[in-house]
Formats: C-alpha cells, structure tokens, sequence
C-alpha cells in the first residue's frame, strides 16, 4: 500500500490508530491513571476531526469498492464533528459509571468502531464494502446500547438493537441479491446502467428501502426507537439519533438518485406516503411521552419525515437541502440530548416534571435546551428555521405542495410538545426543582459548540451555498 492509498484512507486509518492508541493505553494503565482514557480519547479524537477539514484527492481504491470525493469527505467530517460533541457530553457519565468499572476504554473503542463503519459504508463503491460498513458500524452499537449492564433496561435495549438490526440486515442483504439477480452486478457504476423497471427490481428496491428505513427510524420501521433510546446510555441514544441516522440518509440519497434513478417514478411514491405517515406518527406520539428520552426520540422520527421532504426531488437542490438539514438536526438534537444527559448524570432525574423550575436554579442550561428546542421546531431565527425552510422549497420545486402544506401542520404540532418542555422550565414552578450544579468543562465545550452552531447555521447562509457547489457533483 503506497502514500497515495494511506491518503486516500486518511480518515479511516486515523480512527483505526485512535483506537490502537487507547488499546496501548489500557494494556499498561494502572488504577491510578485510568481515568486519562477520557481525554486521551477525546483529543486524539478532536486532533482527527481537524484533520478531516484538510484538503483530499478524489480516488477509487480496492477496485472500486472504496471512492471518496469531496461530497463524501464533506460528510464525513460533519459526522465526525458530531460524534466529536457526543464524546465530550458523555466524558462525565465515563468518568462517573464506566472507569470504576474498567470498561471506559472500551466505550471509546466501540464508538470509533461503530464510526469507522459508518465512514466505509458512505464510501462504499459496491454492496459489498456497504454491507461491511453496515455490519461495522451496527453491532458495536448493540453493545454500547447494553453498555449499563447494571440496569435491565439498557440490557433489553442492546436485544432489542440486535434482534432489530439482525432482521433489518437480512432483509437488506435480501433485497441487494435481488439487484444483483437483476442487474449481474453490485458496483455502483454499473448498475447505473443496468437498472431496468421489472418486478424483480422493483421487489429489490423495496427491500433494500426497508433495510435502510430501520437504521433511518421511518414508519414503519420504527417500533425498535423509543425503547432504545430510552434504555440505552443517553450519549448512545444521541448517537444513534443523529450521527448512524445521518450515515443512513446520506447513502440512501446516494444510491436512490445515482443507482435506483430509473425508478423514480416509482420511489418518490413510496417518499410521499412515508414522509406524511412518519411526521404525523412520529409527532403524535412525542406529545404524550413524559421520559425525555423516549420524547427525543419520538421528535427524532418525526424529522425522519421532515427529511423526506428533500430526498423526494431527486435533484441538486434536494441533496444540498438534506445535507443542510442534517448539519442542523446534529447540532440542535445534541443540544437537546446534552441538556438531559448533563441533568441525568447529575441527578438521575430524566421525566419531563423534574424539569419544572429548571430556569430558576440551572438557567444557562435551560437556555441551550429552549435554543435546540426551538431549532428542532423550525422557529426563526435559529438555524432550524432554514433547514425546514430550504427542505419546504426542495419539495415544492418539484410541484409537491400538498405534501408541504402537510409537513407545516405537523410543525404546528411538533411546535406545541417542544412548548410543554419551555413551558415546564421556565413557567411552571416545583417543591424540589433540580439543584444548581456546575458542569465539567467537557460538558459545557460540548453545550457550546451546539449552540454556536445552531446560531451560525442559522446566520451565515454562505455554508449552504458551498454544500449546494459540492452537491452538484454528485453523479
């Protein structure tokens, strides 16, 4: 292997030493010292994020199986930006629960693991390096999700994961022998013009669909969510909410507007339908859940729908709008999931009444709760506002206004259950509000890196038009 193929690796070679690195670390660690796993973990990792924005070579590697480009690079250091924000928020919870244990290693280890498939997966040039990635980045995830393995919760949520992810990937697997029965191939190239309309292919397309809607929490897909999140640790909740739902949609759009385009006709169809049944359930049931977990992730599958909006057009403007509103939606839900896990470390607490009062003892983290909120609702002008917005246009260019006139109801709806959480902050009073603490410095650079982000995304609109430049490559 030659510097030119390492380079092309960049990002794949630099997690797999991380992990190396904090392997060694563990190996000859002591009692004493243990506890540096955390910040060994977290600066390897923040010194491999920044490396990610440094300019990269398009290029194929392994025949085919592996490309990169700069779309490609693009995303992946937005999940690495985002997975870098889940770090810092859960390097409290590591400290407090796992290095007592002597499992804090192994907690990093998993969740580079978990990335480093996520980053195949969105290179992957045939089914073959996608199924790899598929399997890489999902069966840590299994065991992070069980990671509690004190409470029987978080041991029903890593089955629950398994089971689902195991059908989920069968199904998968399923639907792309089909393509290859079809077709004769499984690289992308080829299959751009060998994809025909028959029902061999129409049945591998809604197959594979089905697969990747799972990972994505579509409707109805989505059954496995909220009993996840809400026994999973909370920073594996937020991951699995926003960096594996964010891969997911990022290679579904790939494939759907490159390899299955033929089909349009057929599968922005199936969008429609999944788009309004996903946001109307998805936002429905958030307004009667009281754990704040299983309320998150029941907004999170709402704006599962709200992203079908721009995966629906099938054109530049959909891709850049996707790839927008995934940049946000990573930023205000980590906002949002940083403000519960900051509370649950602290006090345990996680039911939407322990809430009330939070204003008047912990202000600066009811503000960060109510910004990522108001994001997530689409209320200008946070950056929210503008990915919602740029989603409604994407749909409507293409003649899709019912669809729109549908996606704003359901805002009004997500609207109201975002409120009853503000309203219990700031409004509501309570006999034993949560104590004023202070948060660790991890905490507090993770808190703010989300809140610059939903204030800059929302106020420097240049960042959309270099993702819509880059969008345009895509073929």
């Amino acid at each position: 292997m030659d510097m030119e193929t390492l380079l092309l690796l960049r990002q794949e070679v630099s997690l797999l030493l991380i992990a190396l690195v904090l392997l060694l670390f563990e190996i000859f660690a002591n009692d004493r010292n243990r506890a540096g796993v955390v910040s060994l973990a977290i600066v390897l990792f923040g010194l491999h994020t920044a490396l990610g924005f440094m300019d990269m070579k398009e290029g194929e590697l392994f025949g085919g199986m592996f490309r990169t480009n700069a779309l490609i690079h693009m995303f992946k250091n937005i999940l690495n930006l985002g997975v870098l924000i889940v770090l810092l928020q859960s390097a409290e919870w590591v400290k407090k629960e796992l290095i007592p244990q002597n499992r804090g290693t192994e907690f990093f280890i998993l969740m580079l693991s978990s990335l480093l498939g996520l980053q195949f997966l969105i290179s992957s040039g045939d089914f073959l390096m996608f199924y790899l990635g598929l399997e890489l980045s999902t069966l840590p995830l299994a065991a992070l999700a069980a990671f509690e393995i004190y409470r029987m919760r978080s041991s029903e949520a890593g089955i629950k994961l398994i089971l689902s992810s195991a059908l989920a990937s069968g199904i998968t697997l399923f639907g792309i022998s089909l393509l290859y029965a079809s077709s004769g191939s499984i690289y992308y190239a080829e299959l751009q013009g060998a994809i025909s309309e028959n029902p061999l292919t129409v049945l591998a397309m809604i197959l594979f669909f089905a697969g990747l809607g799972f990972k994505i929490s579509l409707v109805p897909f989505h059954f496995w969510t909220a009993d996840v999140y809400e026994g999973a640790p909370i920073g594996i909740a937020s991951y699995l909410s926003v960096i594996s739902k964010g891969a997911a949609i990022f290679i579904l759009m790939i494939l759907f507007f490159t390899v299955l385009k033929p089909l349009m006709h057929l599968w922005e169809n199936l969008f429609y339908l999944l788009s309004v049944l996903t946001m109307f359930l998805g936002n429905l049931f958030a307004l009667r859940q009281q754990n704040m977990k299983r309320f998150l992730a029941f907004s999170s599958i709402a704006q599962a729908g709200f992203i079908l909006l721009g995966l629906i057009t099938g054109t530049t403007l959909g891709v850049a709008t996707v790839i927008y509103f995934i940049l946000i939606y990573i930023f205000s839900n980590l906002a949002a999931f940083g403000v519960v896990q900051a509370i649950s470390t602290e006090t345990g607490k996680e039911q939407l009444q322990d809430y009330e009062g939070l204003y008047r003892t912990n202000p600066k983290l009811s503000l960060v709760m109510m910004l990522g909120l108001f994001s997530l609702a689409g209320i200008p002008p946070v950056a929210g506002f503008f990915g919602k917005f740029f989603l409604f246009t994407a749909a409507a260019s293409k003649g899709y206004y019912f669809l729109v006139f549908l996606a704003v109801v359901n805002v009004t709806i997500s609207l109201y259950y975002y409120l009853l959480v503000v309203r219990a902050m700031f409004l509501r009073k309570s006999e034993h509000p949560i104590p004023y603490f202070t948060n660790t410095v991890y905490m507090r650079i993770g808190l703010v890196i989300t809140v610059i982000g939903i204030l800059a995304l929302g106020l420097y609109s240049p960042i959309y038009d270099y993702i819509y430049a880059l969008s345009s490559t895509l073929n």
